[in-house]
């Protein structure tokens, strides 16, 4: 299930991280390693599971990959997580 894919990939602060870093922008694997004290390929991992989560796309720019935050795999997010506001503000 892919809510359940994401809320696992977000659960980890290192991705958390990387999410609020792409959310300034498009970054490759090595500006996002630089902010965090782990490896690169380390970054890459975390970063694939955001993409195996629908949270990240990827784009290749010539031998590097440039991520992003995937608008579309936050609101299916979004929206199912609104079904509980919604049923708050009703009961």
């Amino acid at each position: 299930m892919m809510f359940s894919d994401a809320f696992m990939a977000i659960a980890d602060p290192n991705r958390r991280y990387l999410l609020e870093e792409l959310r300034r922008g498009p970054k490759t694997v090595n500006e996002l390693a630089a902010g965090l004290p782990v490896s690169r390929p380390a970054v890459s991992q975390h970063l694939k599971v955001l993409l195996d989560a629908g949270l990240v796309n990827a784009k290749p720019e010539g031998t590097r990959r440039v991520y992003t935050v995937s608008s579309a795999g936050f609101l299916k997010l979004n929206i199912w997580l609104d079904q509980f506001w919604d049923a708050e503000q009703l009961g």
